[in-house]
């Protein structure tokens, strides 16, 4: 029996709380994964994991072997990714989780560049506007609006503006509002953006030096949960929509979209990084988060 292999497997069944997710995590069959238990198990002698048809618990005993074996599965990974930065050359596989619009629009873009400086990194970039649970889905880091999850190590990143803007059509059709408050008092449709993890709408914010102005009580037609789908809703002339700055500055260029309510810009987004604690001293892991930082600086 791999006896390290048998450990990082046992770890991710306990991280992932069931031997499925652990199994499509390592890329495994879940019979393997229960192989490896078992065996681990007899090694021991003594019973890691209480299993039922629904669910698998962690008996006292396997609750205090991960503790010991999380620490020094952390140690290993840290000598290894020292010596990663000894050679300056990271490899492997890199799992990152983030949004479609700071995909498509921010990183993708800008991806080439990383890859010529770290041409032995294989970037699996995970494309969602729902929050990942980065260590049951084994991602390594995650770029968020949110620093909320206390089992994460989180560093803000930078800022970037909002946006409120419409297509010419609408605007022709419905009028340029002048103050945030004719959104509502002349019933402007707006398209809504709703949370794919709560369900809850986003408000729209305003605020014009010590004014601030919230819109609650919207006529959303339409709603969608994903900021691609956002800005196609803005260029369809579906409604007034509010969204980040990059997302539509190339249409507002091309004139395909107009910015309305420019005095009456919200406060920035702040972003952040986040990741495991076990991810901590990855050298791919790190290298990832310099440049991405650096790149936000760049904006």
């Amino acid at each position: 029996m791999d006896h390290l292999q048998a450990i990082r497997i046992f770890v991710r069944v306990v991280e992932t709380g069931g031997f499925g997710r652990a199994a499509a995590s390592l890329k495994m069959p879940n019979a393997t994964v229960s192989k490896w238990i078992r065996s681990l198990e007899a090694h021991l002698g003594v019973k890691l994991l209480e299993r039922t048809t629904r669910s698998v618990s962690v008996t006292t005993d396997g609750a205090a072997y991960y503790e010991r074996t999380r620490h020094l599965l952390s140690e290993l990974d840290d000598i290894e990714a020292t010596l990663g930065r000894a050679q300056a050359s990271p490899r492997g596989a890199l799992r990152v989780d983030t949004g479609g619009s700071t995909a498509s629009g921010i990183l993708i873009p800008a991806l080439p560049a990383f890859r010529e400086r770290y041409p032995d990194i294989q970037v699996q970039l995970s494309v969602t506007d729902r929050t990942a649970d980065l260590i049951a889905e084994n991602i390594d880091c995650a770029i968020r609006s949110t620093a909320d999850d206390p089992g994460l190590v989180t560093h803000p990143i930078g800022t970037l503006a909002w946006t409120t803007c419409a297509s010419p059509a609408y605007l022709a059709k419905y009028g340029t509002p002048r103050h945030p408050r004719e959104i509502t008092d002349k019933n402007m449709p707006v398209v809504g953006y709703f949370s794919a993890n709560t369900g809850l709408i986003q408000p729209l914010e305003f605020c014009r030096g010590d004014e601030k102005f919230t819109l609650e009580r919207l006529r959303n037609d339409v709603l969608v949960s994903e900021s691609n789908a956002h800005l196609a809703t803005a260029l369809a002339g579906l409604g007034i929509v509010h969204t980040l700055d990059f997302m539509v500055h190339p249409s507002i260029k091309q004139k395909k979209l107009v910015p309305i309510l420019a005095e009456w810009r919200s406060g920035p987004l702040q972003v952040y990084v986040a990741y495991p604690p076990s991810r901590r001293y990855s050298t791919k892991v790190r290298v990832f988060i310099d440049w991405v930082t650096a790149l936000f600086a760049s904006m």
